[in-house]
Protein backbone atom coordinates (compact mmCIF):
# COMPACT_ATOMS: atom_id res chain seq x y z
CA UNK A 1 0.00 0.00 0.00
CA UNK A 2 1.42 3.47 -1.11
CA UNK A 3 2.70 5.52 1.69
CA UNK A 4 -0.84 7.32 3.32
CA UNK A 5 0.60 10.98 3.81
CA UNK A 6 0.63 14.26 1.86
CA UNK A 7 1.09 17.77 2.27
CA UNK A 8 -0.27 20.33 0.40
CA UNK A 9 0.65 23.99 0.06
CA UNK A 10 -0.41 27.15 -1.74
CA UNK A 11 1.92 29.71 -4.09
CA UNK A 12 0.84 33.15 -4.15
CA UNK A 13 2.32 34.74 -6.56
CA UNK A 14 2.99 38.93 -6.21
CA UNK A 15 3.76 41.26 -8.78
CA UNK A 16 4.80 44.99 -9.03
CA UNK A 17 2.11 47.54 -10.45
CA UNK A 18 4.17 50.55 -12.06
CA UNK A 19 2.19 54.25 -12.80
CA UNK A 20 2.81 57.27 -14.41
CA UNK A 21 3.06 59.09 -11.14
CA UNK A 22 6.91 61.37 -10.50
CA UNK A 23 6.26 61.90 -7.00
CA UNK A 24 8.17 58.62 -6.02
CA UNK A 25 8.29 59.97 -2.36
CA UNK A 26 4.22 60.33 -2.43
CA UNK A 27 4.25 56.02 -3.97
CA UNK A 28 6.79 55.30 -0.83
CA UNK A 29 4.40 56.85 1.92
CA UNK A 30 1.00 54.33 -0.10
CA UNK A 31 -0.30 51.70 1.46
CA UNK A 32 0.94 48.38 -0.27
CA UNK A 33 -2.73 47.48 -1.14
CA UNK A 34 -2.91 50.62 -3.13
CA UNK A 35 -4.32 50.44 -6.57
CA UNK A 36 -3.72 52.83 -9.05
CA UNK A 37 -6.54 51.80 -11.48
CA UNK A 38 -9.11 52.19 -8.80
CA UNK A 39 -8.00 56.45 -9.11
CA UNK A 40 -5.25 56.95 -6.45
CA UNK A 41 -5.36 60.15 -4.66
CA UNK A 42 -8.84 61.02 -7.05
CA UNK A 43 -10.75 59.02 -4.55
CA UNK A 44 -11.86 61.85 -2.55
CA UNK A 45 -12.44 64.12 -5.46
CA UNK A 46 -15.38 61.99 -6.45
CA UNK A 47 -17.25 59.87 -4.22
CA UNK A 48 -19.04 57.83 -7.06
CA UNK A 49 -15.33 56.33 -7.62
CA UNK A 50 -14.78 55.67 -4.10
CA UNK A 51 -17.69 53.50 -3.79
CA UNK A 52 -16.96 51.74 -7.38
CA UNK A 53 -13.29 51.16 -5.72
CA UNK A 54 -14.66 50.20 -2.67
CA UNK A 55 -16.85 47.74 -3.51
CA UNK A 56 -14.23 46.22 -5.92
CA UNK A 57 -11.73 45.70 -2.92
CA UNK A 58 -14.41 44.04 -1.16
CA UNK A 59 -15.03 41.48 -4.13
CA UNK A 60 -11.21 41.08 -3.55
CA UNK A 61 -11.19 40.36 -0.24
CA UNK A 62 -13.99 37.57 -0.93
CA UNK A 63 -11.97 36.06 -2.95
CA UNK A 64 -8.55 36.12 -1.23
CA UNK A 65 -10.93 34.63 1.86
CA UNK A 66 -11.85 31.60 -0.85
CA UNK A 67 -8.87 31.15 -2.01
CA UNK A 68 -7.60 30.64 1.41
CA UNK A 69 -10.85 28.32 2.86
CA UNK A 70 -9.90 26.29 -0.32
CA UNK A 71 -6.18 25.70 0.88
CA UNK A 72 -7.54 24.58 3.73
CA UNK A 73 -10.05 22.30 2.62
CA UNK A 74 -7.57 20.58 0.43
CA UNK A 75 -5.14 20.45 3.19
CA UNK A 76 -7.70 18.29 5.32
CA UNK A 77 -8.51 16.24 2.06
CA UNK A 78 -5.04 15.86 0.91
CA UNK A 79 -4.05 13.07 -1.48
CA UNK A 80 -3.09 9.93 0.20
CA UNK A 81 -5.10 8.79 3.18
CA UNK A 82 -3.65 8.30 5.78
CA UNK A 83 -0.31 9.32 7.79
CA UNK A 84 2.40 7.00 8.02
CA UNK A 85 4.74 7.19 10.64
CA UNK A 86 7.32 4.18 10.32
CA UNK A 87 5.11 0.77 10.23
CA UNK A 88 2.15 3.04 12.06
CA UNK A 89 -1.35 4.18 9.74
CA UNK A 90 -3.05 7.78 11.61
CA UNK A 91 -5.97 8.13 9.75
CA UNK A 92 -7.85 11.14 10.11
CA UNK A 93 -11.24 10.82 12.98
CA UNK A 94 -14.36 9.63 11.27
CA UNK A 95 -17.63 10.26 13.00
CA UNK A 96 -19.24 7.38 13.74
CA UNK A 97 -22.15 5.84 12.30
CA UNK A 98 -25.30 5.18 14.56
CA UNK A 99 -25.91 1.77 12.24
CA UNK A 100 -22.46 0.53 12.12
CA UNK A 101 -23.80 -2.32 14.23
CA UNK A 102 -26.66 -3.43 12.26
CA UNK A 103 -28.27 -3.30 9.39
CA UNK A 104 -31.29 -1.30 9.39
CA UNK A 105 -34.81 -3.36 10.79
CA UNK A 106 -37.21 -3.01 7.78
CA UNK A 107 -34.27 -4.20 5.48
CA UNK A 108 -33.90 -7.38 7.84
CA UNK A 109 -38.01 -8.32 8.25
CA UNK A 110 -38.90 -9.79 4.66
CA UNK A 111 -37.71 -13.04 4.55
CA UNK A 112 -37.42 -15.68 6.75
CA UNK A 113 -35.84 -19.27 6.93
CA UNK A 114 -37.50 -22.33 5.48
CA UNK A 115 -35.80 -25.24 5.19
CA UNK A 116 -36.21 -26.58 8.28
CA UNK A 117 -37.60 -30.51 8.24
CA UNK A 118 -41.04 -30.69 8.17
CA UNK A 119 -43.24 -30.76 11.29
CA UNK A 120 -46.37 -32.92 11.60
CA UNK A 121 -48.20 -34.48 8.64
CA UNK A 122 -45.14 -34.56 6.61
CA UNK A 123 -44.58 -38.52 5.42
CA UNK A 124 -40.76 -40.00 4.90
CA UNK A 125 -40.28 -40.54 1.28
CA UNK A 126 -37.49 -42.50 2.01
CA UNK A 127 -36.87 -46.16 0.68
CA UNK A 128 -37.98 -49.38 3.15
CA UNK A 129 -33.94 -50.71 3.41
CA UNK A 130 -34.57 -53.64 1.15
CA UNK A 131 -35.26 -51.60 -1.66
CA UNK A 132 -32.50 -48.51 -1.35
CA UNK A 133 -30.92 -48.60 -4.92
CA UNK A 134 -27.47 -49.21 -3.13
CA UNK A 135 -24.65 -47.11 -0.71
CA UNK A 136 -22.73 -44.07 -1.78
CA UNK A 137 -19.70 -43.55 0.17
CA UNK A 138 -17.12 -40.16 0.23
CA UNK A 139 -14.43 -38.97 1.10
CA UNK A 140 -15.04 -35.34 2.37
CA UNK A 141 -11.56 -33.50 1.66
CA UNK A 142 -9.87 -30.53 2.83
CA UNK A 143 -10.37 -28.54 5.97
CA UNK A 144 -13.28 -28.04 8.10
CA UNK A 145 -15.45 -25.92 6.04
CA UNK A 146 -14.84 -27.57 2.73
CA UNK A 147 -15.45 -30.56 4.11
CA UNK A 148 -19.16 -29.38 5.72
CA UNK A 149 -19.73 -28.35 2.19
CA UNK A 150 -19.15 -31.98 0.76
CA UNK A 151 -21.03 -33.48 3.70
CA UNK A 152 -24.38 -31.39 2.37
CA UNK A 153 -23.64 -32.38 -1.24
CA UNK A 154 -23.27 -36.11 -0.23
CA UNK A 155 -26.69 -36.14 1.47
CA UNK A 156 -28.39 -34.17 -1.35
CA UNK A 157 -26.59 -37.09 -4.09
CA UNK A 158 -27.66 -39.61 -1.96
CA UNK A 159 -31.48 -38.04 -1.97
CA UNK A 160 -31.27 -37.56 -6.09
CA UNK A 161 -30.34 -41.68 -6.15
CA UNK A 162 -32.42 -42.81 -3.78
CA UNK A 163 -29.84 -44.11 -2.47
CA UNK A 164 -28.35 -44.90 1.34
CA UNK A 165 -25.59 -42.48 2.53
CA UNK A 166 -22.51 -43.95 4.43
CA UNK A 167 -21.23 -41.28 7.23
CA UNK A 168 -18.88 -39.84 5.55
CA UNK A 169 -14.83 -39.82 6.05
CA UNK A 170 -13.15 -36.96 7.18
CA UNK A 171 -9.71 -36.95 5.20
CA UNK A 172 -7.34 -33.82 5.67
CA UNK A 173 -5.01 -32.83 3.17
CA UNK A 174 -1.22 -32.19 3.15
CA UNK A 175 -1.69 -29.25 4.02
CA UNK A 176 -4.24 -30.14 7.38
CA UNK A 177 -2.52 -32.93 8.63
CA UNK A 178 -5.25 -33.98 10.80
CA UNK A 179 -7.17 -37.19 11.40
CA UNK A 180 -10.23 -36.13 12.79
CA UNK A 181 -13.19 -38.32 12.28
CA UNK A 182 -17.21 -37.06 11.96
CA UNK A 183 -17.70 -38.04 15.48
CA UNK A 184 -15.04 -35.91 16.74
CA UNK A 185 -16.53 -32.93 15.46
CA UNK A 186 -20.38 -33.26 14.59
CA UNK A 187 -23.01 -34.89 16.65
CA UNK A 188 -23.78 -37.78 14.59
CA UNK A 189 -27.04 -39.33 16.33
CA UNK A 190 -28.60 -35.75 15.66
CA UNK A 191 -27.39 -35.63 11.98
CA UNK A 192 -28.99 -38.71 11.44
CA UNK A 193 -31.82 -38.26 13.50
CA UNK A 194 -32.68 -34.91 11.79
CA UNK A 195 -32.50 -36.28 8.23
CA UNK A 196 -34.38 -39.71 9.08
CA UNK A 197 -37.84 -38.18 6.62
CA UNK A 198 -35.00 -37.26 3.89
CA UNK A 199 -32.42 -39.52 3.22
CA UNK A 200 -31.20 -43.26 4.79
CA UNK A 201 -28.09 -42.58 6.64
CA UNK A 202 -26.06 -45.50 8.18
CA UNK A 203 -22.95 -44.84 10.70
CA UNK A 204 -20.66 -47.92 8.99
CA UNK A 205 -20.24 -49.76 5.94
CA UNK A 206 -22.97 -52.87 6.13
CA UNK A 207 -21.62 -56.03 7.77
CA UNK A 208 -22.16 -58.37 4.87
CA UNK A 209 -19.72 -56.11 2.65
CA UNK A 210 -16.25 -57.48 4.16
CA UNK A 211 -13.99 -56.55 2.00
CA UNK A 212 -13.63 -52.73 3.54
CA UNK A 213 -10.59 -51.75 2.44
CA UNK A 214 -11.29 -52.31 -1.29
CA UNK A 215 -14.07 -49.44 -0.70
CA UNK A 216 -11.10 -47.32 -0.41
CA UNK A 217 -8.35 -48.57 -2.56
CA UNK A 218 -10.22 -50.30 -5.69
CA UNK A 219 -11.12 -48.42 -8.77
CA UNK A 220 -13.80 -50.83 -9.70
CA UNK A 221 -15.44 -49.72 -6.55
CA UNK A 222 -14.88 -45.85 -7.08
CA UNK A 223 -16.71 -43.24 -9.72
CA UNK A 224 -13.99 -40.86 -10.51
CA UNK A 225 -15.46 -39.25 -13.60
CA UNK A 226 -17.74 -36.78 -11.72
CA UNK A 227 -17.17 -33.44 -13.57
CA UNK A 228 -17.11 -30.27 -11.12
CA UNK A 229 -20.90 -28.67 -10.65
CA UNK A 230 -22.58 -31.65 -11.92
CA UNK A 231 -26.19 -31.76 -12.47
CA UNK A 232 -28.35 -33.99 -11.07
CA UNK A 233 -29.34 -35.30 -14.19
CA UNK A 234 -25.28 -36.54 -14.54
CA UNK A 235 -25.88 -38.82 -11.24
CA UNK A 236 -29.20 -40.43 -12.70
CA UNK A 237 -27.64 -41.57 -15.98
CA UNK A 238 -24.00 -41.98 -14.79
CA UNK A 239 -23.44 -42.71 -11.32
CA UNK A 240 -27.14 -44.66 -10.03
CA UNK A 241 -26.18 -47.52 -12.66
CA UNK A 242 -23.01 -48.51 -11.32
CA UNK A 243 -24.68 -47.89 -7.59
CA UNK A 244 -27.24 -50.51 -8.57
CA UNK A 245 -24.94 -52.83 -10.32
CA UNK A 246 -22.12 -52.83 -7.42
CA UNK A 247 -24.40 -52.17 -4.14
CA UNK A 248 -21.53 -49.76 -2.96
CA UNK A 249 -19.88 -46.89 -4.56
CA UNK A 250 -17.15 -44.54 -3.42
CA UNK A 251 -17.25 -41.18 -5.31
CA UNK A 252 -14.08 -39.72 -5.32
CA UNK A 253 -12.92 -36.79 -5.77
CA UNK A 254 -16.26 -35.19 -4.12
CA UNK A 255 -14.82 -31.61 -3.75
CA UNK A 256 -17.47 -29.67 -5.52
CA UNK A 257 -19.17 -32.08 -7.35
CA UNK A 258 -22.86 -30.99 -7.53
CA UNK A 259 -24.75 -27.80 -9.09
CA UNK A 260 -26.63 -25.07 -8.16
CA UNK A 261 -29.22 -23.99 -10.93
CA UNK A 262 -28.93 -27.80 -12.31
CA UNK A 263 -30.23 -29.32 -9.75
CA UNK A 264 -34.27 -29.50 -8.29
CA UNK A 265 -34.66 -26.36 -5.84
CA UNK A 266 -35.81 -28.80 -3.40
CA UNK A 267 -32.50 -30.50 -3.28
CA UNK A 268 -31.09 -27.15 -2.57
CA UNK A 269 -33.50 -26.43 -0.46
CA UNK A 270 -32.03 -30.26 1.39
CA UNK A 271 -28.55 -29.05 1.44
CA UNK A 272 -29.32 -25.84 3.42
CA UNK A 273 -31.31 -28.42 5.88
CA UNK A 274 -28.10 -30.52 6.15
CA UNK A 275 -25.94 -27.49 6.52
CA UNK A 276 -28.17 -25.42 9.30
CA UNK A 277 -30.12 -27.48 10.88
CA UNK A 278 -28.60 -30.99 11.00
CA UNK A 279 -24.77 -30.60 10.98
CA UNK A 280 -24.08 -29.33 14.79
CA UNK A 281 -20.63 -29.15 16.32
CA UNK A 282 -20.37 -31.35 19.81
CA UNK A 283 -22.21 -29.94 22.63
CA UNK A 284 -18.48 -29.13 24.37
CA UNK A 285 -17.44 -27.07 21.21
CA UNK A 286 -20.61 -24.48 21.23
CA UNK A 287 -20.34 -24.40 24.80
CA UNK A 288 -16.46 -23.33 24.70
CA UNK A 289 -17.18 -21.12 21.69
CA UNK A 290 -20.32 -19.41 23.89
CA UNK A 291 -17.86 -18.51 26.67
CA UNK A 292 -15.26 -17.13 24.16
CA UNK A 293 -18.04 -15.15 22.24
CA UNK A 294 -19.83 -13.84 26.49
CA UNK A 295 -16.10 -12.78 27.13
CA UNK A 296 -15.80 -11.14 23.83
CA UNK A 297 -19.08 -9.07 25.10
CA UNK A 298 -18.00 -8.05 28.20
CA UNK A 299 -13.93 -7.25 27.94
CA UNK A 300 -14.86 -3.61 28.93
CA UNK A 301 -16.70 -4.53 31.85
CA UNK A 302 -20.21 -3.55 30.42
CA UNK A 303 -21.70 -5.36 27.59
CA UNK A 304 -20.14 -4.27 24.28
CA UNK A 305 -20.73 -5.33 20.69
CA UNK A 306 -17.50 -6.86 18.69
CA UNK A 307 -16.47 -7.46 15.26
CA UNK A 308 -15.27 -10.66 14.23
CA UNK A 309 -13.04 -10.37 11.64
CA UNK A 310 -11.56 -13.48 9.13
CA UNK A 311 -8.03 -12.67 8.43
CA UNK A 312 -6.80 -14.51 5.53
CA UNK A 313 -3.06 -13.41 4.87
CA UNK A 314 -0.75 -16.59 6.01
CA UNK A 315 2.16 -17.41 4.24
CA UNK A 316 0.59 -19.79 1.76
CA UNK A 317 -2.34 -17.83 0.94
CA UNK A 318 -0.02 -15.08 0.13
CA UNK A 319 2.09 -17.45 -2.01
CA UNK A 320 -1.17 -19.23 -3.49
CA UNK A 321 -2.71 -15.48 -4.67
CA UNK A 322 0.68 -14.42 -6.83
CA UNK A 323 -0.51 -11.02 -6.09
CA UNK A 324 2.54 -8.70 -5.28
CA UNK A 325 2.72 -6.97 -1.88
CA UNK A 326 4.57 -4.07 0.10
CA UNK A 327 7.94 -5.13 1.54
CA UNK A 328 11.51 -5.80 0.56
CA UNK A 329 13.76 -7.05 -1.74
CA UNK A 330 14.73 -10.00 0.55
CA UNK A 331 10.99 -10.59 1.46
CA UNK A 332 9.79 -10.00 -2.09
CA UNK A 333 12.92 -12.52 -3.63
CA UNK A 334 12.19 -15.35 -0.39
CA UNK A 335 8.59 -14.83 -1.41
CA UNK A 336 9.66 -15.58 -5.02
CA UNK A 337 12.06 -19.00 -4.36
CA UNK A 338 8.50 -20.02 -2.54
CA UNK A 339 6.29 -19.84 -4.93
CA UNK A 340 8.73 -21.65 -7.45
CA UNK A 341 9.12 -24.50 -4.93
CA UNK A 342 5.23 -24.54 -3.69
CA UNK A 343 3.79 -24.14 -7.74
CA UNK A 344 5.89 -24.71 -10.17
CA UNK A 345 4.03 -25.07 -13.28
CA UNK A 346 2.53 -21.81 -12.58
CA UNK A 347 5.57 -19.82 -11.51
CA UNK A 348 7.38 -21.19 -14.73
CA UNK A 349 10.50 -18.75 -15.12
CA UNK A 350 8.81 -15.95 -13.38
CA UNK A 351 8.41 -13.35 -16.06
CA UNK A 352 4.88 -12.75 -16.56
CA UNK A 353 3.71 -12.74 -12.69
CA UNK A 354 4.50 -8.19 -12.36
CA UNK A 355 1.17 -8.29 -14.80
CA UNK A 356 -0.52 -11.03 -13.59
CA UNK A 357 -0.30 -9.73 -10.20
CA UNK A 358 -0.83 -6.27 -11.35
CA UNK A 359 -4.35 -7.66 -13.39
CA UNK A 360 -5.20 -9.69 -10.04
CA UNK A 361 -5.40 -6.27 -8.15
CA UNK A 362 -7.60 -4.63 -10.41
CA UNK A 363 -9.81 -7.10 -10.30
CA UNK A 364 -10.09 -7.52 -6.18
CA UNK A 365 -8.69 -11.17 -6.54
CA UNK A 366 -6.11 -9.96 -4.18
CA UNK A 367 -6.31 -10.53 -0.02
CA UNK A 368 -6.75 -7.64 1.82
CA UNK A 369 -3.49 -6.59 3.64
CA UNK A 370 -3.94 -6.03 7.46
CA UNK A 371 -3.25 -1.86 6.97
CA UNK A 372 -5.88 -2.02 4.40
CA UNK A 373 -8.10 -3.66 6.51
CA UNK A 374 -7.35 -1.03 9.16
CA UNK A 375 -7.99 1.58 6.73
CA UNK A 376 -10.98 0.61 5.24
CA UNK A 377 -12.32 0.10 8.76
CA UNK A 378 -11.86 3.40 9.88
CA UNK A 379 -13.39 4.87 6.63
CA UNK A 380 -16.59 3.04 7.89
CA UNK A 381 -16.73 4.91 11.32
CA UNK A 382 -15.36 1.95 13.99
CA UNK A 383 -13.70 3.68 16.43
CA UNK A 384 -10.08 3.00 18.36
CA UNK A 385 -11.85 1.10 20.85
CA UNK A 386 -13.71 -1.49 19.14
CA UNK A 387 -13.37 -4.77 20.30
CA UNK A 388 -12.24 -7.34 17.14
CA UNK A 389 -12.02 -11.21 17.54
CA UNK A 390 -9.55 -12.06 15.17
CA UNK A 391 -10.03 -15.55 12.82
CA UNK A 392 -6.47 -16.15 11.36
CA UNK A 393 -3.59 -18.35 11.05
CA UNK A 394 0.11 -17.12 11.08
CA UNK A 395 0.33 -14.04 9.55
CA UNK A 396 2.77 -13.62 7.16
CA UNK A 397 4.92 -10.31 7.73
CA UNK A 398 4.52 -11.55 11.34
CA UNK A 399 3.77 -8.41 14.11
CA UNK A 400 5.70 -5.95 11.55
CA UNK A 401 3.07 -6.82 9.25
CA UNK A 402 -0.30 -6.22 11.66
CA UNK A 403 1.46 -2.96 13.31
CA UNK A 404 -0.53 -0.51 11.70
CA UNK A 405 -3.78 -2.74 11.90
CA UNK A 406 -3.27 -3.11 15.91
CA UNK A 407 -2.33 0.96 16.28
CA UNK A 408 -5.57 1.37 14.71
CA UNK A 409 -7.66 -0.54 16.66
CA UNK A 410 -5.79 -2.02 19.99
CA UNK A 411 -8.07 -4.37 20.82
CA UNK A 412 -7.68 -7.29 18.89
CA UNK A 413 -7.58 -10.74 20.36
CA UNK A 414 -7.88 -14.12 19.48
CA UNK A 415 -9.11 -17.29 21.66
CA UNK A 416 -5.56 -18.07 23.24
CA UNK A 417 -6.37 -14.28 24.53
CA UNK A 418 -9.57 -15.18 25.98
CA UNK A 419 -9.41 -18.92 26.98
CA UNK A 420 -6.69 -20.42 28.92
CA UNK A 421 -3.85 -23.10 27.78
CA UNK A 422 -5.79 -25.61 30.24
CA UNK A 423 -9.14 -25.00 28.78
CA UNK A 424 -7.97 -25.00 24.78
CA UNK A 425 -5.91 -28.97 25.42
CA UNK A 426 -8.90 -30.59 24.65
CA UNK A 427 -9.74 -28.78 21.59
CA UNK A 428 -5.63 -28.80 20.61
CA UNK A 429 -6.24 -32.69 19.62
CA UNK A 430 -7.91 -32.15 16.45
CA UNK A 431 -7.56 -29.17 13.94
CA UNK A 432 -10.76 -29.09 13.03
CA UNK A 433 -12.08 -28.29 16.47
CA UNK A 434 -10.02 -25.29 16.74
CA UNK A 435 -11.69 -24.19 13.21
CA UNK A 436 -14.97 -24.56 15.01
CA UNK A 437 -14.06 -22.67 17.68
CA UNK A 438 -13.71 -19.60 15.09
CA UNK A 439 -16.51 -20.40 13.35
CA UNK A 440 -18.94 -20.16 15.58
CA UNK A 441 -17.26 -16.68 17.66
CA UNK A 442 -17.32 -15.03 14.30
CA UNK A 443 -20.57 -16.05 13.43
CA UNK A 444 -21.93 -14.76 16.82
CA UNK A 445 -20.48 -11.78 16.48
CA UNK A 446 -22.02 -8.70 15.85
CA UNK A 447 -20.10 -7.76 12.67
CA UNK A 448 -18.50 -9.95 10.40
CA UNK A 449 -15.77 -8.89 8.18
CA UNK A 450 -14.14 -10.96 5.27
CA UNK A 451 -10.89 -9.82 3.61
CA UNK A 452 -10.52 -12.89 1.36
CA UNK A 453 -12.56 -15.27 -0.12
CA UNK A 454 -12.70 -18.54 0.63
CA UNK A 455 -15.40 -21.07 2.42
CA UNK A 456 -14.99 -20.45 5.69
CA UNK A 457 -16.18 -16.77 5.16
CA UNK A 458 -19.16 -17.43 2.54
CA UNK A 459 -20.07 -20.38 4.71
CA UNK A 460 -20.34 -17.45 7.99
CA UNK A 461 -21.89 -15.29 5.31
CA UNK A 462 -24.48 -17.52 4.40
CA UNK A 463 -25.55 -18.77 7.99
CA UNK A 464 -25.80 -15.26 9.15
CA UNK A 465 -28.29 -14.72 6.07
CA UNK A 466 -30.28 -17.43 6.52
CA UNK A 467 -30.53 -16.96 10.43
CA UNK A 468 -31.67 -13.41 10.10
CA UNK A 469 -29.00 -10.81 8.42
CA UNK A 470 -29.76 -8.25 11.31
CA UNK A 471 -26.08 -8.90 11.74
CA UNK A 472 -23.67 -7.10 9.76
CA UNK A 473 -21.44 -9.46 7.52
CA UNK A 474 -19.18 -6.89 5.16
CA UNK A 475 -17.63 -8.13 2.18
CA UNK A 476 -15.14 -5.43 1.19
CA UNK A 477 -15.42 -4.43 -2.52
CA UNK A 478 -11.85 -5.29 -3.51
CA UNK A 479 -11.35 -4.08 -6.38
CA UNK A 480 -12.53 -0.89 -5.96
CA UNK A 481 -10.36 -0.33 -2.73
CA UNK A 482 -7.34 -1.18 -5.04
CA UNK A 483 -8.37 1.75 -7.39
CA UNK A 484 -8.84 4.00 -4.31
CA UNK A 485 -5.63 3.04 -2.48
CA UNK A 486 -3.51 3.58 -5.70
CA UNK A 487 -4.91 6.74 -6.22
CA UNK A 488 -2.63 9.20 -5.51
CA UNK A 489 -5.21 12.41 -6.09
CA UNK A 490 -8.26 10.96 -4.06
CA UNK A 491 -8.33 12.59 -0.49
CA UNK A 492 -9.75 11.30 2.84
CA UNK A 493 -13.42 12.81 2.39
CA UNK A 494 -13.63 11.21 -0.93
CA UNK A 495 -12.38 7.71 0.23
CA UNK A 496 -14.80 8.06 3.12
CA UNK A 497 -17.68 8.64 1.38
CA UNK A 498 -16.86 5.81 -1.45
CA UNK A 499 -16.56 3.33 1.33
CA UNK A 500 -19.36 3.93 2.63
CA UNK A 501 -21.16 4.74 -0.54
CA UNK A 502 -20.25 1.16 -1.84
CA UNK A 503 -20.82 -1.31 0.65
CA UNK A 504 -24.09 0.20 1.58
CA UNK A 505 -25.28 -3.30 0.00
CA UNK A 506 -22.40 -5.42 0.59
CA UNK A 507 -23.60 -5.78 4.46
CA UNK A 508 -25.34 -9.54 4.07
CA UNK A 509 -28.74 -8.51 3.28
CA UNK A 510 -30.47 -11.60 1.21
CA UNK A 511 -29.72 -10.92 -2.86
CA UNK A 512 -31.69 -12.68 -5.47
CA UNK A 513 -30.09 -15.53 -7.18
CA UNK A 514 -28.15 -15.17 -10.75
CA UNK A 515 -27.32 -18.51 -12.75
CA UNK A 516 -24.07 -20.64 -10.90
CA UNK A 517 -24.97 -18.92 -8.03
CA UNK A 518 -23.26 -19.79 -4.49
CA UNK A 519 -25.31 -21.41 -2.83
CA UNK A 520 -23.27 -21.46 0.49
CA UNK A 521 -23.17 -17.84 0.83
CA UNK A 522 -26.45 -16.59 -0.49
CA UNK A 523 -29.19 -19.07 0.39
CA UNK A 524 -31.78 -16.45 -0.17
CA UNK A 525 -33.75 -18.75 -3.52
CA UNK A 526 -33.92 -21.81 -2.30
CA UNK A 527 -33.65 -21.26 1.52
CA UNK A 528 -35.73 -18.75 2.36
CA UNK A 529 -39.61 -17.51 2.16
CA UNK A 530 -41.34 -14.51 2.28
CA UNK A 531 -41.86 -13.07 5.71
Amino acid sequence: MAELRHSSSLITRSSSLRTGDDDSSRDRDRPIWWVPFLGGDDLRASPQKSKVSIFLILILAVVASFISVYGLVSHLNAPYLCKKDGIVLNCPHVKESASRWENPLPATTSWKPCAERRIGGGVSDVLPENETNGYVFIHAEGGLNQQRIAICNAVAVAKIMNATLILPVLKQDQIWKDQTKFEDIFDVDHFIDYLKDDVRIVKDIPDWFTDKTELFSSIRRTVKNIPKYAAAQFYIDNVLPRIKEKKIMALKPFVDRLGYDNVPQEINRLRCRVNYHALKFLPEIEQMADSIASRMRNRTGTPNPYMALHLRFEKGMVGLSFCDFVGTREEKARMAEYRQKEWPRRFKNGSHLWQLALQKRKEGRCPLEPGEVAVILRAMGYPKETQIYVASGQVYGGQNRMAPLRNMFPNLVTKEDLAGKEELASFRKHVTSLAALDFLVCLKSDVFVMTHGGNFAKLIIGARRYMGHRQKSIKPDKGLMSKSFGDAYMGWATFVEDVVVTHQTRTGLPEGTFPNYDLWENPLTPCMCKA
